[in-house]
């Protein structure tokens, strides 16, 4: 199979018009020149600061209410280096330091120094200035560049191409998370089709799919490579795949049947820290027929989440384990600490000599940090549901009617006694109702109960391993 077998949208080389992301060296991929995914814009409340860490680095989020645009600044203040995620936006639309005041406009230029005298001017020193970082949003997402801000503009935006060039017609799911384990780890993982039958058994996958893979990498530079399953998944009866790694941090899936029309499974890879990392996963559909879409938009986003991260858990425990494993080994080569004998892990093979061939690593030389317990890397609040506009809002909705149940149910069962008291006997069906009616409600109090859980702790038992 040639290049010339891949679709033409496939075809495109993802190629900037300016500058090639990762820097002018031919030989390293300098990963702070390139634009990466920070936050969901549906998820960022304009009313709050939010914090992030991009590739160790402390940043803010803000909404600029005069300007009607998103900001990202290094997240501290030049005064006395306070965090300025702890502040707020104040009544000029400046953020304003929680420490002792010092506001900034969206440039970063500091407005107002509420301790200096009338007549000097500090603030007008580029001391006193917020260090801002250039910022878009595209296709949903808010980009920041940490390199270099006069060559932000000349580096492309890794966006979804097939979703650019024929925007009709696409339904998409989004979902993210933080996951306890390294961007490059994630990517390999993402890029690895052959662990979904076992890994993802009952999940998204089914054991009984597994079968011999033959990979192929049809092009590889230091922007990333592209690559083709002939066969594709499920021994070939959903037809072939097409696999494309926009470095540094960009990954998808391209297929296309005929039983569900295109499905793109893409996947951002945004390194936070050494051994941490916040997952993107979209997937854009264009179904054959309108009938999935109308379902999948009929779906609480928040719903599709809870079974979203169900299916990351598949995988968190061991990928965290193993990725200390392979520390273990050293200096050792990736294909000598790892027996890689078949095709299956061409796609993986190409990703490590990629890293290797451009010293790509964020964090060279740094130590991952402690293994943690089972139940920190399945804690869904900290890593999701707290950051998640929709999840934050529907879990305390369900806090809220499970404890009107409560108290509903309560009150219920203490008007028996008044109601014989006053009406001298109570009649069966009064009774029945008075005894239902809590019953009921306690009933739906557990439901929610389960269903709250859900949002705060993952499954300690996966479900490949219950058959």
């Amino acid at each position: 199979m040639t290049a010339t077998s891949i679709p033409s949208d496939i075809l495109r080389e993802p190629m900037p018009q300016g500058l090639p992301a990762g820097g002018p060296d031919p030989n390293r991929f300098d990963v702070a020149e390139a634009w990466y995914p920070v936050a969901y814009v549906e998820d960022l409340d304009k009313a709050l600061p939010t914090r992030f860490t991009l590739l160790d680095r402390g940043l803010v989020i803000w909404w600029d209410p005069k300007a009607a645009t998103w900001h990202v600044f290094e997240d501290k203040c030049p005064h006395r280096l306070a965090p300025l995620s702890e502040g707020r936006v104040n009544e000029a639309g400046l953020l304003e330091c929680p420490y002792h005041g010092w506001a900034f406009a969206g440039d970063g230029t500091c407005e107002h120094i509420p301790q200096q005298p009338a007549d000097t001017q500090s603030q007008i020193s580029s001391r006193a200035c917020a260090l801002a970082l250039p910022a878009t949003v595209r296709q949903g997402l808010l980009f920041v560049y940490p390199g270099k801000a006069e060559n932000a503009p000349q580096v492309e935006v890794p966006i979804i191409g097939p979703v650019e060039e024929e925007p009709d017609g696409w339904v998409m799911l989004n979902t993210f998370r933080d996951l306890p384990y390294d961007a490059l780890t994630l990517l390999e993982n993402v890029l690895d089709a052959s662990h979904i039958p076992y890994t993802h058994h009952k999940t998204v996958g089914n054991r009984e799919n597994a079968a011999p893979m033959e990979m192929e990498v049809v092009e590889s530079s230091k922007q990333g490579f592209r690559g083709l399953w002939p066969e594709g998944p499920r021994k070939g009866k959903l037809g072939t795949q097409h696999t494309t790694f926009v470095a540094p941090g960009l990954m998808y899936h391209d297929l296309t049947s005929q039983q569900f029309g295109r499905t793109l499974t893409v996947v951002y890879a945004t390194p936070i820290r050494k051994g941490e990392c916040r997952l993107f996963a979209r997937f854009p559909f264009k179904f054959s027929s309108k009938l999935p879409g109308f379902f999948i938009k009929l779906t609480p986003r928040w719903f599709s989440h809870i079974g979203n991260n169900g299916v990351l858990e598949d995988d968190q425990i061991f990928l965290h384990i193993q990725e200390r494993e392979l520390e273990k080994a050293g200096a050792k080569p990736y294909a000598q600490a790892c027996y890689l004998p078949t095709q299956a892990d061409r796609y993986v093979l190409a990703y490590r000599k990629w890293l290797s061939d451009f010293q790509a690593d964020p964090f060279p030389g740094q130590p991952l940090p402690p293994e943690q317990t089972k139940a920190a890397l399945l804690d869904r609040y900290s890593s999701h549901t707290q950051h998640c506009g929709s999840c934050r809002v529907a879990l305390k909705r369900i806090q809220t009617i499970r404890t009107g149940l409560l108290i509903g149910s309560a009150g219920t069962w203490s008007m028996i006694p008044l109601t014989v008291a006053l009406a001298g006997h109570l009649p069966v069906w009064g009774g029945a109702l008075l005894t239902g009616l809590p019953l009921i409600a306690g009933a739906l109090w557990l439901w929610l109960g389960r269903l709250e859980r859900q949002f705060s702790e993952g499954r300690a038992l996966p479900p490949r391993n219950l058959s």
